[in-house]
């Protein structure tokens, strides 16, 4: 049985984490569009390349992890390294240079780049943590749970800090003379700040993550040098069935995530006419604690309906009532409330569905040792890694893209009529399909409670062997 004081200290990983991405999946797009300066289809062409990158970065970086041999373990020395690089960059990517257009785009390409490479250095690792922390499947999924409760945490500190700068400005006037609507408006430098802010705590939070954990479960030692085992781990990891559904459904959750996360500050910059009433960065910050509550929900209903239905289950629920948000009167005080009641029912599905979707990953690798031999722990928590970031990427590229698309102008008071409908469908109907299309992998996703207690028992065996 693992302390409660390493539970804690693994929950600090995404407790950090979770602030950035989060800032990554509701402001990049507006501060991409509306503070930095790109024109739409710019800032979803450079979301989508970058997401190529990436791609490859997140494998690479999971063999990398694979073959690391430290005294303090393969994966756990990358929290201790990568904190402050996280960090200064995390400030330099929220910086908007004094320069030409020309200038800027290239800029947003190198730091995204940078950004998203100290985000793979740290996060997969971090994520392959779980494989070796404990080879029990049920403390899996408490490990899980910990983690993404503290990633709620961490999202709920963030978009507090986001309020905190949204009250400050809105009805002011900006260096344009223009009243301020929402944070689009605001400095660019004041932005620099504010993310500044954040990433000083991540560095600190990734700091502690090291000194709190550790890795006790001991894995074969893979091959430092040579191409066969990477082609090997390779080869395993494309013929891995259970991988790839969950995969699938992994993209397919975060890419209903981020969009409806993304549209959040155009919904209540150019639709919600009661926006005073509810702001956006206190609609997301809601959000965020009805999804710590959620993350509280999922042992328990795993445990008595199993973790790939409950996810189903999660899933469904996000699928109706996103929908529903198109229904809902944008006119009126009643409004509001119906759509923050909306907001509580989705985010708690979402919570109950995250920690599953990282203690499957964990099943997957349990899978993957047992069929192939030794294990390739980091290589398939990179690809978690990688559907969090592609869905993510995915769905800001979709968002930036059809707002250019169906004209979306900053300059205007009152956009045109099929924006706003672009951007209420971002809000429902959009993300519905992406969860609905997670639903449609995990039925086919086999490994059942039943399934992986006899896998485990069989690595336990080997493991004494």
């Amino acid at each position: 049985m693992a302390k409660l004081s390493e539970k804690i200290g693994y929950g600090l990983g995404d407790f950090a984490s979770s602030m950035f991405w989060k800032i990554f999946s509701y402001y990049l797009p507006i501060f991409y569009s509306d503070v930095f300066g790109l024109k739409p289809v710019h800032a979803a062409t450079l979301l989508l390349i970058t997401k190529l990158y990436d791609a490859v970065s997140d494998p690479v970086m999971g063999i990398i992890a694979d073959r690391t041999d430290t005294k303090w373990g393969k994966y756990r020395p990358y929290l201790l390294w990568m904190a402050i690089p996280f960090a200064v960059i995390g400030i330099l990517s929220f910086y908007v240079p004094g320069a030409s257009y020309g200038f800027k785009h290239v800029y947003a390409y190198v730091m995204y780049i940078l950004m998203m490479t100290a985000y793979t250095a740290v996060n997969v690792p971090y994520g392959a943590m779980l494989g070796v922390m404990t080879d029990d499947s049920r403390e899996k999924s408490v490990f899980s749970s910990f983690r993404m409760f503290f990633a709620y945490i961490g999202s709920f500190i963030a978009m507090g800090i986001f309020w905190i700068f949204e009250k400050s400005i809105i009805g002011k006037e900006n260096a344009e003379g223009r009243i301020i609507k929402g944070v689009g408006d605001a400095d660019p430098m004041s932005w620099t700040l504010v993310v500044a802010v954040v990433a000083a705590m991540c560095a600190v939070l990734f700091v502690g993550c090291f000194l709190l954990t550790r890795e006790h479960v001991k894995i074969e030692k893979k091959e430092t040098t040579g191409s066969s085992s990477i082609r090997k781990d390779l080869k395993a990891l494309a013929t891995n069935g259970p991988w790839w559904l969950l995969l699938g459904a992994a993209i397919g959750q975060l890419l209903c995530n981020s969009i409806r996360g993304g549209a959040a500050a155009y919904y209540f910059a150019n639709i919600l006419d009661t926006n005073i009433i509810l702001t956006c960065a206190v609609y997301l910050t809601i959000g965020e604690i009805a999804q710590m509550i959620g993350v509280t929900l999922a042992v328990p209903l795993s445990e008595k309906i199993g973790k790939r239905n409950s996810f189903i289950a999660a899933l469904a629920v996000v699928t109706v009532f996103s929908c529903a948000i198109w229904f809902v009167p944008v006119h009126s005080a009643s409004g509001v409330w119906v759509l923050l009641a909306l907001q509580i029912i989705v985010s708690l599905s979402f919570g109950v569905s995250a920690p599953l979707t990282w203690s499957m990953f964990a099943d997957v690798a349990d899978y993957s040792e047992l069929r192939h031999g030794g294990a390739s722990t980091g290589l398939i928590f990179s690809s978690s890694s990688m559907a969090q970031k592609f869905g993510g990427a995915l769905g800001g590229f979709l968002l930036l893209a059809l707002l250019g698309v169906f004209g979306y102008d900053k300059g205007l008071d009152v956009q045109a009529p099929q924006t706003l409908g672009a951007i209420k469908a971002m809000m429902s109907f959009i993300p519905a399909l992406g969860a609905l299309i997670g639903i449609v992998f995990l039925c086919f996703y086999p490994l059942s409670t039943a399934k992986m207690k006899d896998i485990q028992a069989q690595l336990a065996e080997q493991r004494k062997a």
